[in-house]
């Protein structure tokens, strides 16, 4: 009775790293269906009314200077350390470097560049996005508050929206977004949404963010994942194009390679029609090969040199005659 290995975890481990052959057919593109749009338009609604909240110093601002003067690092030193720790989940060039690196090993593995170029694309629209509102908008953070009660808007901050948070939702979603299966797509979503939310707490706990900063950031990298389908076509073209560059190396790189080296041609300079040894020198006959296998020199017949290999003397006589004359 035969029976098939059992695998350990290692091993399960070590045949996942194992490359596909070709790029699977089950990994759907998201696209941009109606109910998506709906979610996108309520998305930007709160995102504008959030903005207008703290414009115009409603009961948001309020809040947000009841929580500072709360200081929750104060009230609870104890975990000071581990947020300090924690809060590196959404900085951005660690948090980058570490998605990068395993989107980098997807691209390889099923030969595709669509993970890495999703996650440029939505850094590049985290970039955009965000760093012009955060200089637009120019709100000061709690520690450099100037006036009580005021919102801080346009004097010069760069904290609103929380830059920790939307890059927390962007990087660790973006996981979410390009995960091949509907179970693995709705777990890292709630992973997301708990680590990022998590982040902008912390920001506030340490005080270098207002509530409502890292509410709107919160909703600010939303908006960039749920807008994220509408530029997958202008993702698949880039990958078609970087593709065709690559087979176009390769093509030119393998024809430069296996193409003949001409050697230079060979230039025969005639000897002078004046010389006494051209007239004298008669033309060699062609030689012939006669066809058949090639023998070795032991297994050749042996060829007697016809007459004596001695020179001539005059006074040598043949072996075998006797002299007439003796001294």
């Amino acid at each position: 009775m035969r029976t098939e290995p059992k695998l350990t975890r290692l091993d399960r481990v070590f045949a996942r790293l194992d490359r596909e052959p070709e790029r699977p057919a089950h990994i759907d593109v998201p696209k941009m269906s109606r109910h998506r749009i709906v979610l996108v338009a309520a998305t930007a609604a709160f995102y504008g009314a959030t903005v207008w909240a703290v414009v115009i110093t409603s009961w948001l601002v309020r809040l947000d200077w009841q929580v500072m003067f709360f200081r929750p690092y104060q009230q609870w030193s104890e975990i000071h350390w581990f947020v300090d720790y924690y809060v590196v989940l959404g900085q951005r060039g660690p948090t980058a470097v570490m998605v990068a690196a395993w989107l980098g090993w997807r691209s390889w593995r099923q030969h595709t560049l669509r993970p890495l170029l999703a996650l440029g694309v939505s850094l590049l629209l985290l970039n955009i996005t965000v760093g012009a509102a955060k200089y637009g908008m120019g709100r000061l953070g709690p520690h450099y508050a100037t006036v009580i009660g005021s919102n801080e808007m346009w004097r010069g901050g760069d904290i609103f929206p929380s830059g920790h948070t939307a890059n927390a939702v962007v990087t660790w979603g973006i996981l979410a977004y390009l995960a091949s299966t509907a179970r693995a797509q709705r777990w890292l979503s709630a992973v997301s949404a708990v680590t990022s939310l998590g982040v902008g707490l912390a920001t506030v706990y340490l005080g270098t963010h207002w509530l409502s900063d890292v509410l709107l950031g919160w909703v600010a990298g939303l908006l960039i994942m749920l807008a994220l389908p509408w530029f997958e076509p202008l993702i698949a073209r880039a990958e078609a194009r970087i593709f065709d560059l690559r087979d176009r190396w390769r093509s030119r790189r393998s024809g430069t390679a296996s193409a003949p080296v001409s050697a230079p041609p060979v230039v025969v300079t005639p000897l002078p029609a004046d010389r006494d040894d051209v007239a004298a020198r008669s033309p060699r006959a062609p030689a012939y090969l006669a066809p058949g296998p090639h023998t070795a020199r032991s297994e050749r017949t042996p060829v007697t040199p016809a007459g004596s290999r001695r020179p001539p003397h005059p006074e040598r006589l043949p072996r075998g005659s006797t002299s007439s004359a003796h001294p």
